[in-house]
């Protein structure tokens, strides 16, 4: 069977307080680090309704190689819920999250609302992302995606901040697909399969038009680093060796 590796701890503040907040801007993200402190950097965006502590198992299988930083997204898990959202927000805030670290240049490994962050980070800052990671990132083209009710009682995350990601993600600004013929940084695109709710046709579309795009399909539906995360860290750590993109 696979060999399974132990898990680095996040390097939290001592006296466990856990992850440790980051101010961005009057915003304050609650962020994770993995690895080594000189190794370059590598930015880990979770999806909506979840939290960056999603990303232990790739942190364990990249933290040789690799420093890994996975903030919580403003309106989700211990970052601040400010009542204000937008995808254009939260790409702001990971940027400004990039410079109170210090990180110069950096890659990016997305999944679903943190890929369209990710590729936004990578539009409006061409020259600052090495490597950039989608996995099943929603296209930007309208998805017609059905919000259901509120679940009841307290949730991990602010329910206003879902309403407008799938308002957005609906009716996408059209800026965002031209944008992709820009992205410099090598891409590559983990595509679910027909387990996955989101339109593969579009998502391979969307690989075809990035310039420095890849597209690899691991069949496992929408949580492609959750279902199969062997195949997912390894698909992931061969790209993130390959040369960086143009700084």
């Amino acid at each position: 069977g696979p060999v399974s590796r132990p898990v680095p701890p996040p390097l939290e503040p001592p006296g466990g307080a856990g992850p440790r907040r980051i101010d961005v801007g009057g915003v304050q993200l609650a962020c994770r680090t993995w690895g080594p402190p000189g190794a370059p950097p590598a930015v880990l965006l979770h999806s909506g309704s979840s939290d960056g502590s999603t990303w232990a198992s790739l942190a364990g299988d990249l933290a040789g190689r690799w420093r890994c930083i996975a903030p919580d997204l403003r309106g989700h898990g211990g970052s601040d819920w400010p009542a204000e959202y937008s995808l254009e927000l939260m790409r702001d805030d990971v940027a400004a999250l990039a410079d109170a670290l210090d990180l110069d240049r950096f890659a990016v490994v997305g999944h679903s609302l943190g890929a369209v962050v990710g590729y936004l980070i990578a539009q409006a800052h061409p020259g600052r992302v090495t490597h950039l990671v989608l996995e099943e990132p929603p296209p930007p083209v309208p998805l017609a995606m059905r919000l259901p009710p509120r679940p009841a009682g307290p949730l991990a995350f602010d329910w206003a901040a879902r309403e407008v990601i799938v308002g957005q993600l609906n009716a996408p600004d059209p800026a965002w697909w031209e944008r992709l013929a820009s992205v410099t940084a090598p891409t590559l695109v983990v595509a679910g399969g027909p387990a996955s709710h989101l339109p593969q046709e579009e998502i391979a579309r969307m690989a075809a038009r990035l310039p420095a795009g890849r597209l690899v399909t691991i069949d496992a539906g929408h949580a492609v680093h959750a279902t199969r995360p062997a195949e997912f860290a390894a698909a992931v750590r061969g790209f993130l060796a390959l040369p960086a993109g143009p700084g």
